[in-house]
């Protein structure tokens, strides 16, 4: 277990799909997530056009979240990305061992009613 109880889920799927992919986190228990742009590589990412490798974009989530709402996160990812289809891309979960910037997490445990005292940004 972390320091923090956050791990980190990491998803790859092909362009177009991240939309999906970070409603269903949300719906799930996920506060939202940052999308990056990349290539794949994979077996599946191997097509050509006129003999030229056309090498397929791909966006990468990534979901800080709760150690306990992870699985549920990450199978409701699963299910929206269809991962559990060949070629559709993948997804894995990483611990976190420190955590900054994510105040709003600590925010809600530090209260302790309406009107209590919160820390400066």
């Amino acid at each position: 277990m972390n320091d923090y109880g956050n791990e980190l889920i990491i998803t790859i799927v092909k362009r177009g799909w991240s939309e999906p992919v970070l409603a269903a986190a949300r719906g799930a228990g996920a506060e939202g997530g940052t999308i990056l742009l990349g290539r794949g590589t994979g077996i599946h990412e191997v097509k050509t056009l006129l003999g030229i490798a056309i090498e397929p974009e791909k966006e990468i989530i990534l979901t800080a979240v709760a150690a306990d709402r992870t699985d549920a996160v990450l199978d409701a990812i699963v299910a929206a990305a269809e991962l559990d289809q060949p070629g559709m891309g993948l997804a894995f979960v990483l611990p976190i061992r420190r955590i900054a910037g994510r105040v709003h997490m600590f925010r809600k445990d530090e209260a302790e009613g309406p009107g209590a005292p919160r820390a400066p940004v």
